[in-house]
């Protein structure tokens, strides 16, 4: 079930890609987005559908996911307010590779390519914008990819965790990353199974490097973390 949607914060937030866009340039785009809603655990889109615009996540948090051998999915992105969904498919003229799933209550936006493609042409810094979104896309994906095959599971789970309160950050106290995964999801945001992804953070805990309760993991040794993904 979709949910009522918040979408203002994507044009307007000064941390937005559309904030180098011409007051006029940000009216056609208010004209032509669809805004809309979904809630926890619902399906965005799915690999193998066709994009229908430029995916903006206004609000909430958002995983992609690849439905792997077995049924066990490899968690391949996570994104968080102000950021964009699936757009490699779109600018390919490709279908999704991977799905998309809210982790939380979302609000979306979506741009038909039509206007995104004017904007491009007729405004080179939103070209360059775009071309910085796609580069830096590129950049985390090669470094996902030579973690995950050549990292051992405490360097990988390690790693994993310091992404996740890279990207989300921490609650007030500091230590407690802001967003709340299943240990299954951690398990396949790690390619790892969930036993080995239970085992290896109950390690950390003995080590005194994390805490856990139920799904909020606080890290009371960050540095020792960082060492322990960088020793791989």
């Amino acid at each position: 079930m979709q949910k009522k949607a918040n979408c203002e914060n994507c044009i307007s937030n000064k941390d937005s890609i559309f904030s180098c866009l011409t007051p006029k340039e940000k009216e056609l785009l208010k004209k032509s987005k669809l805004c809309t809603g979904y809630g926890k655990g619902e399906i965005i889109y799915k690999e193998g559908d066709k994009p229908a615009g430029l995916i903006c996540l206004c609000e909430g948090k958002v995983k992609i996911f690849k439905e792997g051998v077995g049924g066990r999915d490899q968690i391949i992105r996570m994104h968080k307010p102000i950021s964009f969904i699936g757009f490699r498919a779109l600018f390919a003229n490709d279908k999704y590779i991977a799905s998309a799933e809210a982790i939380e209550d979302c609000s979306l936006c979506i741009i038909d390519k039509p206007t995104i493609e004017k904007l491009i042409r007729s405004n080179s810094e939103f070209s360059l914008k775009i071309i910085e979104e796609l580069a830096m896309e590129l950049g985390f994906s090669s470094e996902r990819t030579v973690s995950l095959t050549q990292k051992h599971i405490r360097g990988r789970l390690a790693e994993s965790l310091l992404f996740l309160a890279e990207t989300y950050g921490f609650e007030d106290d500091n230590k407690t990353i802001k967003v709340y995964l299943s240990r299954e999801d951690i398990a396949n945001l790690s390619n790892m199974t969930t036993s080995n992804a239970i085992r290896t953070l109950s390690t950390f805990v003995a080590e005194n490097v994390l805490y856990l309760n139920g799904r909020k993991i606080t890290v009371t040794n960050y540095e020792e973390l960082k060492k322990i993904s960088a020793m791989g």
